[in-house]
């Protein structure tokens, strides 16, 4: 059976996000075979490689969020000179709210081949699990620390129609969720998903007020949140049509100046999803009768 070309490439490889029975074997196997392996944290790539029972064949180097502007050209050489160079994180793919991007902009700059491992992933497995609409959604990566920061940038996301997924730390997780309940307002659908593949994987789903206020029980009877958590959102509804009357006057304003009812209907209408024949016959029922002779 044929499959991609790893050789001379940069390999981007999903690690488990908890369970280790999700790796691939096809990650078991670039870890043994690659000639660079790229980790975000080294300790947890040979503590990942030991559970695992591999044994990692090429060099390994550190690659996170601090050097990998620098170590960028350095791994890309490697490539160039027709070796593999995996890379990897602590968990889930890389390049998602993970060291990697910068790595394949350079890739791409250079003309040298990218390909992925794929597997496990925070965001599809909350997204899924969360009850949401799955077929359009946005990927938001951290909420911003700071209160005011955070106020803002949720904000800009009130009319969002996708469901949105978050990342947070469990210490910051009560802020998050009682900023998201005054942003969104507290009726909008949501889900906090906890150590999701592990042993104490936790799904709690509600309106953002609900959660907010469990959520902040929990923290005030001494059992706060712990592990990675994801908080997906339900999209903003669309903005109810309005009625055919609530119309008229629009109508009305505009034949006045002089436009044609038929056309003005139409094109209101067809602005609004409405019936151009209910409205039009609501405007010509809202004129006033003529006095009797």
């Amino acid at each position: 059976m044929s499959r991609v070309a790893e050789s001379g490439s940069v390999v981007l490889a999903a690690t488990p996000i908890g369970n280790v029975e999700d790796a691939s074997a096809r990650l078991l196997r670039l870890l043994a075979d690659a000639d660079v392996v790229a980790a975000e944290d080294t300790r947890r790539l040979h503590a990942l490689a030991a559970r695992l029972d591999v044994r990692i064949g090429g060099r390994v180097v550190s690659y996170h969020e601090h050097n990998e502007r620098d170590r960028a050209d350095d791994l890309l050489d490697v490539v160039d000179d027709g070796g593999t160079v995996l890379v990897v994180t602590d968990a889930g793919m890389p390049a998602v709210s993970d060291p990697g991007y910068r790595l394949v902009s350079r890739a791409v700059e250079r003309g040298l081949p990218v390909t992925s491992a794929p597997g496990a992933s925070a965001v599809l497995t909350a997204l899924a699990l969360s009850g949401l609409p799955t077929d359009r959604f946005t990927f938001d990566g951290f909420v911003p620390r700071k209160a005011g920061d955070r106020t803002r940038w949720l904000e800009a996301l009130t009319d969002e129609p996708r469901t949105m997924v978050f990342f947070e730390a469990p210490h910051r997780v009560v802020e998050t969720l009682a900023a998201m309940a005054q942003a969104f307002g507290p009726e909008r659908p949501a889900a906090v998903c906890r150590e999701l593949t592990k042993l104490y994987e936790e799904v709690l789903r509600g309106t953002l007020g609900e959660l907010a206020e469990w959520a902040a029980e929990r923290a005030d009877a001494g059992e706060p949140l712990r592990g990675e958590i994801c908080v997906v959102v339900g999209g903003a509804s669309a903005p109810a049509a309005p009625g055919v009357e609530e119309l008229v006057p629009q109508v009305q304003e505009r034949v006045a100046a002089g436009e044609r009812l038929k056309t003005v209907a139409g094109e209101i209408a067809t602005a609004t999803g409405v019936s151009k024949r209910e409205l039009y016959e609501a405007v010509l029922a809202a004129r006033p009768t003529p006095p009797a002779r």
